[in-house]
């Protein structure tokens, strides 16, 4: 497996668990109160902090037993790991669209600031999850 290839499965992974914390700490903070009232900023800042952070150490972590397992093949790229990273980013692309969208129709009927924030947040999330699936299914089946 190449180096993008693993990035691209730390997304599979990663982003999933860190929108679901993310989530239920809100719900936790909110203790059956309003959304609306929970400080989410530092929450939010904190969350993806740690998920970029997760994200490196996994990427070094597997890169280093991928590296013991095979020292030729482990940082390898060509064409091909291009030509699939950019398919990926416009999957990505056109789901920080959508969430773009949501945003300024959020604005425009002058939802909370909460509703905003969390729905660029999860539109970021979303595009890193389906952007990396694209690229695993890419790595995985070839490029049609």
């Amino acid at each position: 497996m190449v180096y993008e290839e693993r990035n691209a499965w730390a997304g599979v992974i990663l982003t999933p668990i860190s929108l679901a914390v993310y989530i239920g700490l809100v719900f936790q903070l909110a203790g059956g109160g309003p959304l609306t009232e929970v400080d989410w900023f530092p929450l939010m800042l904190w969350v993806i902090g740690a998920s970029i952070v997760a994200t490196i150490v996994l990427s070094i972590v597997w890169g280093i037993i991928a590296r013991v397992k095979d020292p030729e093949d482990a940082g390898r790229s060509d064409i091909r790991d291009r030509d699939i990273s950019r398919l990926g980013g416009r999957v990505e692309q056109a789901f920080l669209v959508i969430a773009g969208l949501g945003v300024i129709v959020l604005c425009a009927v002058g939802a909370d600031v909460f509703w905003i924030a969390n729905t660029m947040y999860a539109g970021f999330a979303v595009a890193a999850l389906v952007g990396s699936i694209a690229r695993v299914i890419a790595y995985r089946r070839g490029l049609v």
